[in-house]
């Protein structure tokens, strides 16, 4: 039976390249796989998948209305897959993450979802709640912060290169406007008071 995976990470930690890495893998094998972007990330260019290394492929993009299960059976039915990818996968809906788990378990066809876990508030993606919820495995890829420790955080950053506290959840961008951080070091970019100012009980 064909599995449905998430790789995970905060920005930065190479998930495109991975993703472009595995699906070369199959193709230089002779397998055939399918890319999906959302048609929202037109950082470079729409339709193509690029990594911060140079690394890029072509896509299959899709927006927040499209049926997964549709896009990728009408693929499946011309030429066999083996293998579909999801880029920027936190972008996906509830309803996609279904019907991704769908590909796997009515076409026997594995699909590997990479994406950001949370937000530059520290919440959820829709996306990745469900695909944590419904993924049969579940891949952390690591980065790390300036600090040096785990970076599993993201921070919005504003053009003089303080934290942003609040807006919109879903705004594109990489190195200019994303930085990724600790545990500890995303509630210091977060806080509004140091902990001596705040008020005693």
């Amino acid at each position: 039976m064909a599995k449905l995976y998430f790789y995970y990470s905060a920005m930065n930690a190479g998930k495109s390249t991975v993703l472009l890495q595995a699906s070369y893998n199959y193709r230089e094998r002779g397998m055939n796989t399918m890319i999906l972007s959302p048609e929202l990330d037109t950082r470079f260019g729409a339709g193509k998948v690029t990594s911060r290394i140079g690394l890029s492929s072509e896509s299959t993009t899709f927006n927040q209305a499209d049926n997964l299960f549709s896009v990728v059976k009408v693929q499946h039915d011309t030429t066999p897959l083996h293998a579909v990818f999801v880029d920027e996968a936190q972008f996906l809906t509830r309803l996609q993450v279904r019907q991704l788990s769908d590909v796997c378990d009515s076409l026997d066809v594995p699909v590997m979802a990479y994406g950001l876990r949370t937000d530059f508030q520290g919440h959820l993606f829709e996306g990745s709640e469900h695909l944590l919820a419904w993924s049969d495995t579940l891949s952390e890829i690591k980065t790390i912060c300036h600090c040096g420790r785990k970076a599993t955080m993201v921070l919005r950053m504003d053009a003089k290169g303080q934290p942003v506290k609040d807006g919109s959840q879903i705004q594109i961008g990489g190195n200019e406007r994303y930085v990724s951080v600790c545990r500890q070091h995303f509630k210091e970019g977060m806080s509004t008071r140091r902990d001596d100012e705040l008020p005693l009980l």
